[in-house]
């Protein structure tokens, strides 16, 4: 007997906020010691330029935190602040002088107005996805077909209307998925034994609803996703895993946005 994922939909209405959006202010210190070699001038510079890399550390957390907690729990659309950077627009500067002890220390307190910056993806990996079928009536079948312009790694997700993710692949029985580049894949593969079924949620009184898949690549295998409960072949992550979103756009940022990728498809399903 095959082994069946019920994909489950209804109707979701979000409103996603992006307060994060808006240029924020930071303080930041920053310190150079002056070599043999060098000029006031360059270590001042140098003090300088370390204040304002800590500034857009700090306000690239503040980006993604405040993103993370607004979107709650849904997996975002983008992922974009997964892969957001800073640019200062102005510098005031509060403090800065010679150590009084360390006389070849300087020292800058700065405050800084920063801008997120969303770099442009596609240049590296790139990824194209699709459905084998995208309008659905309840208990008709779809695939995921996709393709890498490059040797990756893929991560299939299933983001159920109710807020919960699963993790379709890799899974207990399809643990390796590495693609290589320009191959066609499909999911679930036919000897697999596994079939993806739209199914609306019991109760649901609506005439159609709509369910995301969203499928990330990265160049090198990553553990993006550690938490999770297994439910069967699955991983699973109920509404209230606020720590697997927080978690895997934290691991994504790590990564230049050259190494990874993402793209969503949508099943509609009808009455």
């Amino acid at each position: 007997m095959k082994s069946f994922i019920i994909i489950l939909f209804c109707i979701l209405a979000t409103n996603l906020s992006y307060g994060a959006e808006n240029p924020v202010w930071i303080e930041a210190e920053g310190e150079a010691y002056q070599g043999d070699i060098e000029t006031p001038k360059e270590v001042k510079e140098r003090a300088k330029r370390d204040a304002e890399s800590k500034a857009i550390d700090a306000a690239v957390g503040t980006f993604i935190k405040s993103h993370t907690l607004v979107s709650n729990y849904q997996l975002a659309d983008d992922l974009i602040y997964a892969s957001v950077r800073g640019k200062i627009d102005k510098i005031e500067i509060i403090k800065e002088g010679w150590d009084e002890k360390e006389r070849n220390l300087y020292r800058v307190k700065l405050k800084a107005m920063i801008e997120p910056v969303y770099p442009e993806k596609g240049e590296g990996l790139s990824l194209k996805l699709a459905l084998s079928k995208t309008i659905l009536k309840e208990g008709e079948e779809t695939k995921v077909l996709y393709q890498a312009n490059s040797d990756c790694y893929i991560y299939i997700f299933s983001i159920a209307a109710d807020g919960s993710v699963t993790l379709l692949f890799p899974n207990s029985i399809n643990k390796d998925n590495s693609v290589k580049a320009g191959k066609a894949y499909e999911f679930p593969q036919a000897e697999s034994g596994i079939n993806l079924q739209a199914q609306f949620l019991p109760g649901f009184t609506g005439s159609k609803a709509e369910e995301k898949i969203k499928v990330i690549a990265t160049k090198q295998k990553e553990d993006i996703i550690p938490l999770g409960f297994q439910e069967g072949i699955f991983k699973v992550y109920d509404a209230k895993s606020t720590g697997m979103i927080s978690d895997l756009v934290k691991r994504l940022n790590q990564l230049p946005p050259s190494d990874w990728t993402e793209a969503t498809a949508v099943y509609v399903l009808r009455k």
